[in-house]
């Protein structure tokens, strides 16, 4: 089973996740546990969900136990633990629910986050496993076998990379011992093979478009394959959904999964209309819905300005008239949906964006710095304070910000390099090189093609 993203799930799912995480943003943290703990029980690949759940525990843990809460959590845990090492060979779905058990008392503890990355690499899982043993190694750092599990984990989630940086670490700590130089050796090879392409070969799942020399090709091919597929499924859906509605008209549900549809379609007329319905049916304000027609609008002017002839003359002049329509649509249209949904704390983030995007900068920081108590949406704001304080010249907020953000951010993904980048360049502009490298070099340890990191520490080595 591999793990889902959020449009993978059901709807029932979807709604009940959007729940709790607006237990989260209004600090129910008790209640936002037990909605997602029951979205888990019933979508456990549901990754986005198992992180918003990990940072409810986390958040109600607040700053960590103490040593006497520690020893008397690992007591009570210890029946539970033993279930879920039973149950992890045959029922690793169930052995996670246990883990999730403790961690809802215990979410440092480190005996259940091993126990749920075992049951989550055989429920193949790789995410949650990496989830759960960063935790881990971040309460136990020098714990080799965390940081071996951490490596195999990362392998089996396509972050071979990563997996090899801090495999390498741990060689330099233990370098005589051949487990961990085969475990380097094991994610070297699989970086290798994924880079290759050979991978899908060897496994039985390669075809023309591994070997072909002309890749853009073969992915244009495969890309018209799918929208062709994509949008032959599209219309059988549309077809039963709308022989449905002919018999239940007021199902909401239904008319809003059709105007999504045509929406897939980029047939945004028919889902304005469809959505249109929903409006006039539901009557009541509904902020998603509200977002969703926004989003369709802007859409449509996207499509308008890709729809525009180059050979035009007067190209750039409706190229430009266009792009100017679409930003004050947007932030006109974040303004009065503020006004709506004055606690909505997507709404308020949205609004930031807008202005952020208009120049409006502090404007921007105040609605930012409301959105951040979203804990869904609190990294992201925390970057865009940052890119507000930096564009100010208030360098010394901007680099609070950003450092902030980062240790907020466990997993070590694209979003957390975009940050530490951030920081670095921050570093910079306050004329503390030292700082900055040390910022670049995370960078360099796990990806060395990251935009110019690789120039910006040659450059510092070569001068040294």
């Amino acid at each position: 089973m591999a793990e889902k993203s959020f449009s993978e799930v059901s709807r029932a799912s979807r709604e009940l996740y959007e729940k709790g995480r607006a237990a989260l943003d209004r600090q129910n943290l008790d209640y936002a546990i037990t909605l997602l703990n029951q979205v888990m029980q019933t979508e456990p690949a549901f990754y986005d969900c198992r992180e918003a759940l990990r940072a409810a525990q986390l958040r109600k843990a607040g700053g960590g136990t103490s040593f006497f809460k520690r020893m008397l959590g690992t007591a009570s845990s210890s029946p539970l633990l033993a279930k879920g090492q039973l149950l992890l060979r045959n029922n690793p779905l169930e052995a996670i629910q246990v883990a999730e058990q403790i961690l809802n008392n215990d979410p440092n503890n480190v005996l259940a986050h091993k126990l749920l990355a075992d049951a989550a690499l055989a429920a193949d899982f790789p995410r949650t496993a990496v989830l759960s043993l960063e935790i881990a190694l971040k309460n136990s750092p020098k714990d080799k076998d965390l940081a071996m599990r951490l490596g195999e984990a990362l392998v089996r989630a396509g972050q071979a990379e990563r997996a090899e940086a801090i495999l390498t670490e741990l060689q330099r700590a233990h370098p005589t011992d051949s487990t961990v130089a085969q475990a380097l050796k094991n994610a070297s090879a699989s970086k290798t093979m994924r880079d290759g392409g050979y991978d899908a070969l060897a496994g039985g799942e390669g075809s023309y478009r591994d070997i072909l020399k002309d890749e853009s090709e073969a992915v244009a091919l495969e890309q018209e394959k799918r929208q062709v597929k994509a949008a032959d499924i599209a219309d059988e859906l549309i077809r039963d959904y709308e022989a449905r509605l002919e018999k239940e008209p007021y199902n909401l549900k239904l008319i809003r999964s059709i105007a999504e549809l045509f929406a897939e379609k980029k047939d945004y007329d028919r889902a304005l209309e469809y959505y249109n319905r929903v409006v006039a049916v539901e009557g009541g304000a509904d902020p998603s819905l509200d977002r969703a027609i926004v989003e369709v609008d802007l859409k449509k002017l996207d499509q308008a300005i890709a729809a525009l002839d180059p050979a035009n003359p007067e190209h750039q002049s409706n190229l430009a008239r266009l792009r100017s329509e679409k930003e004050a649509y947007y932030l006109a249209q974040c303004q009065r949906r503020a006004e709506m949904y004055p606690t909505d704390l997507q709404v308020r983030f949205d609004l930031g964006r807008a202005y952020f995007n208009a120049g409006k900068l502090s404007e921007a920081i105040q609605e930012f710095q409301k959105a951040q108590n979203n804990p869904h949406l609190r990294i992201s704001a925390m970057s865009y304070l940052g890119q507000c304080f930096e564009k100010r010249r208030m360098f010394d907020l901007a680099a609070r910000a950003f450092q902030n953000a980062i240790k907020e951010k466990i997993v070590f993904d694209d979003e957390k390099k975009e940050l530490i980048y951030a920081l670095g360049c921050v570093f910079e502009k306050m004329g503390k090189p030292g700082e900055a490298i040390e910022q670049f070099k995370q960078i360099y340890e796990v990806d060395i093609g990251f935009r110019d990191v690789a120039a910006k520490v040659d450059a510092y080595y070569a001068e040294s």
